[in-house]
């Protein structure tokens, strides 16, 4: 029996060794939480300068991040307007999403912008949108259907009300008109 008392007590020694010694190095980290804090439906978001409207962003989902960023999965909608509160143009995509850091717009899959008062329609595959420098570009496939014609190429500026646009690489058939 004294036997036995001694090799529990011995057991139970080596347990208690065995358990304040930190044996495990490196323990399982928590994993950081980084999907969205908050989503909202069917969102409305207005921009104005000095109580006049300059934006109007409309999204079927937006997920909102710790971080400022922002993401719409469902797509996205985008009205512009003028100095007179008239739409001047427009921007939708079936996806986007917003860097706060930068304060800038991504947006891919069937991008379309359209300049109302011109009448000129732009699409492409992905877009960006820098709110700062207040210009779209990418560097993707385009085309732009203006009044009389339709012009192709790769990579476009354009300020971001899509008045003065520049394709970088134009393609495609040109009708050249000789000077007089």
């Amino acid at each position: 029996m004294n036997c036995f008392k001694n090799l529990l007590g011995i057991i139970v020694a080596v347990n208690m060794l065995l358990a304040c010694n930190s044996s495990v190095d490196n323990p399982v980290p928590k994993v950081k939480y980084t999907g969205p804090i908050m989503q909202t439906g069917n969102v409305t978001t207005l921009y104005s300068d000095s109580a006049r409207l300059k934006i109007k962003l409309q999204a079927k989902i937006e997920s909102r991040y710790e971080n400022g960023n922002a993401e719409y999965p469902k797509g996205i909608n985008l009205t512009f307007y003028d100095p007179n509160q008239q739409v001047s143009s427009t921007l939708r995509a079936n996806y986007a999403k917003y860097d706060k850091q930068r304060d800038s717009y991504f947006a891919r899959g069937n991008v379309i912008v359209n300049n109302i008062k011109k009448g000129e329609t732009m699409k492409t595959e992905e877009l960006h949108w820098d709110k700062i420098k207040r210009q779209i570009y990418t560097d993707k496939f385009v085309t732009i259907q203006t009044k009389t014609d339709v012009v192709q190429g790769n990579g476009l500026v354009s300020d971001d009300g899509f008045v003065h646009w520049k394709i970088l690489n134009p393609t495609g058939t040109f009708i050249v008109e000789k000077p007089q």
